[in-house]
């Protein structure tokens, strides 16, 4: 049997995770996180870890949320990614204008979906934009409150990416998430109609992605310099890489019981392809976690010296992620094959990892052959796409 990690992040407690792991096949079928899931995680404080200390947050450094993320998926991949989702937005928040901050922070407990695809358009109007458009993937829209959302904003002759905040009663909800996995994410698709956003509650994308958005300037911390796309795609690779340890888990405790009746009532744990199979999903998840250390570290010492997080280095942390994506998805794979056909059953962790995990590989951060291209483009020089989601 293979020892429960022990607890090693306030907040995020070993019996949070048993408790996500007791209700994981309940918010599946709910799709959406329960009630009693969302107060928790509210409760534990977790929600907090990067708002500021002014707000009455914790302000902690930016990879202080990835561990939690990451255990939080041995018990159930869709909370932690939408529980992941809700703290990183509550970063996200601190880069608005102030005002939006106090408006917001203000409000209570802040959940915020954020589809962040430019997929509305927002027109000059008054002090602000009149915004409208559809989005799809609002990961958590079932119980938030608040939401942010990408646009193109200004005049036809002089567009520009922006993220806009509004309330969440100014949106209609279309229920459109019928799908194999993550289904507990409730990442239905938002409708909004004409609805007006004040200029303190806009930023623009290019200030974010580069980590000078104006909450780098409102608050010291180096934590609000992180530029948004390694963030994102670091925070949102970390439910597949638990769900990697987790299906190995799983994997190790069947071996100790599995009986193969038609090889003679062998033992599987007694099969040397069998044993090979476990030792290489473990030197595999600690080469993940070394990738994930190394990656981590290089921003942080940039951040910590007062050095911007040049483009190049943007390009490799997004590669890391997408790869850390990718070779867990392969790591559960090859343990499901090597598992027997009772992991099938639809009520079975196993298969539900695996679900999960091939969903949310489909996110657009982590392309592969997409970030491997500019990866390799920025390192030699050579200039992006302008476009490029870096």
């Amino acid at each position: 049997m293979v020892a429960a990690e022990p607890d090693s992040t306030p907040g995020i407690t070993q019996n949070f995770v048993d408790t996500l792991a007791e209700r994981a096949q309940a918010a599946e079928q709910l799709r959406r996180l329960p009630e009693q899931t969302l107060a928790d995680a509210v409760a534990s404080g977790f929600l907090e870890y990067l708002v500021p200390k002014r707000f009455g947050g914790r302000e902690e450094k930016f990879p202080t949320i990835l561990d939690p993320i990451r255990r939080m998926a041995h018990g159930c991949v869709s909370s932690a990614w939408t529980l992941g989702f809700y703290t990183l937005h509550n970063w996200l928040l601190a880069l608005f204008p102030e005002q939006a901050q106090v408006e917001a922070y203000g409000s209570g407990p802040f959940l915020c979906p954020a589809p962040l695809a430019p997929t509305g358009r927002g027109i000059p109007a008054d002090g602000g934009i009149t915004l409208s458009g559809r989005w799809s993937w609002a990961t958590g829209v079932m119980g938030g409150n608040w939401i942010m959302v990408g646009a193109l904003c200004g005049p036809d002759d002089g567009l520009y990416p922006a993220l806009a905040l509004l309330p969440a009663t100014d949106i209609t909800i279309d229920d459109v998430w019928h799908t194999e996995g993550m289904r507990a994410t409730g990442s239905n698709d938002v409708v909004i109609r004409g609805a007006h956003v004040g200029d303190h509650r806009l930023v623009r994308s290019i200030d974010i992605n580069s980590g000078s958005a104006p909450g780098a300037t409102v608050h010291d911390a180096t934590t609000y310099r992180w530029p948004l796309v390694p963030a994102l795609a670091l925070a949102a690779s970390m439910p597949a890489l638990g769900a990697a340890e987790r299906a190995t888990d799983i994997y190790a405790d069947r071996l100790e019981g599995r009986i193969l009746l038609y090889e003679g009532g062998a033992r599987q744990q007694d099969k040397p392809l069998a044993q090979a199979h476990l030792g290489h999903a473990r030197v595999r998840l600690r080469a993940l976690r070394g990738l994930l250390d190394d990656t981590v570290a290089e921003i942080e010492s940039l951040l910590d010296a007062g050095a911007p997080v040049q483009v190049p280095v943007r390009a490799q942390a997004r590669l890391a992620a997408a790869y850390i994506v990718r070779e867990s998805r392969t790591i559960i794979a090859d343990l499901l094959h090597a598992s027997g056909a009772s992991v099938h059953f639809t009520d079975h962790p196993m298969q539900r990892l695996k679900r999960d995990v091939d969903v949310l590989s489909g996110h657009v951060v982590f392309d592969y052959d997409t970030t491997r291209e500019l990866a390799g483009v920025t390192a030699l020089g050579l200039k992006a796409p302008r476009t490029a989601l870096l």
